[in-house]
């Protein structure tokens, strides 16, 4: 049985010293290990950005996609060979700005994957930008008197959307980090993931002390029910998008493969695609 030492590999990670992506790393190392999976078991699809260059520092099969893309490629996998467990990450740039269609429509199809946001609340690799995520007021390289723009809240949206898992995390919180992505791989269906990973660098604002002491963590509130939509949104309002633990989880809608029409359970890899010289005949005698 694999370990957490086993979804290692020898390529050290090159973020910045104190990035909140590496307790993402170890997070999901830790959460696959736990939940019985091997490394050929697993597959971590990635976009652009910091966050972006996780699916190369876990031993597992890894895909770094384009930006903002990370979803669809995530969810052909899964179609293609749903034996195994797909986790797509990336940043609040890739998932909330160029690549929020697909993260909508991902939610909404219900597909049984995992996707991991680490959300610094600015544009990390391009040195500091503005991003979605950033506050009103917020000053960068690209706003310097300031944003005049409000933050998008990606669980309001997640919950529009009909996600059945929404959770959100911290990264200095690694039990509670690894205990989500552990609920969020063994949930049937699209699982969602926001996880406040400060960026030590360029983000002076929401530092690891200011979530510290704005956070509210739902593991306080033991009669909290995440089966409970109308609260879930109610209790995402109160604070501001600034809760932590399982938000939400609709365990009743099946998944998008489970509703496919005719789709094969062992998926696309593993059928027997040898075409005959008749069924090809079959298929392009309508374009002559």
């Amino acid at each position: 049985m694999a370990t957490f030492k086993d979804f290692r590999n020898n390529i050290k990670p090159n973020w910045c010293p104190g990035c909140g992506d590496f307790s993402v790393q170890s997070a999901i190392q830790r959460a696959a290990a736990n939940v019985g999976l091997e490394p050929e078991q697993l597959v971590v699809v990635s976009g652009i950005g910091c966050s972006g260059r996780i699916s190369g520092y876990i031993h597992a099969y890894g895909f770094h996609g384009i930006h903002g893309r990370a979803l669809p490629i995530a969810q052909g996998i899964k179609l293609a060979n749903r034996e195994l467990t797909v986790i797509a990450a990336g940043g609040d740039g890739d998932g909330f700005a160029i690549g929020t269609n697909h993260t909508i429509h991902a939610i909404r199809r219900n597909m049984d994957i995992t996707y991991i946001v680490m959300d610094n609340q600015v544009y990390g690799l391009t040195k500091g930008q503005t991003s979605p995520r950033s506050p009103e007021g917020f000053k960068t390289k690209s706003t310097p008197e300031g944003s005049i723009e409000s933050a998008l809240s990606p669980l309001e949206i997640a919950l529009a959307a009909g996600a059945t898992f929404v959770a959100q995390s911290f990264s200095s919180d690694l039990k509670q980090l690894t205990w989500l992505i552990e609920e969020g791989i063994k949930h049937k269906g699209f699982a969602f993931i926001n996880v406040f990973s400060p960026c030590v660098t360029f983000n002076k604002i929401n530092t690891y002390e200011w979530f510290k002491e704005n956070i509210v963590n739902l593991d306080e509130f033991p009669d909290y029910d995440p089966g409970n939509r109308v609260l879930a949104m109610q209790k995402i309002m109160e604070t501001n998008g600034l809760l932590t633990g399982l938000i939400y989880q609709d365990k009743s809608r099946p998944s998008y493969e489970d509703r496919v029409k005719g789709f094969r359970p062992e998926g696309l890899a593993n059928q027997d695609l040898t075409l005959s010289r008749e069924a090809f005949e079959e298929l392009v005698a309508e374009f002559r």
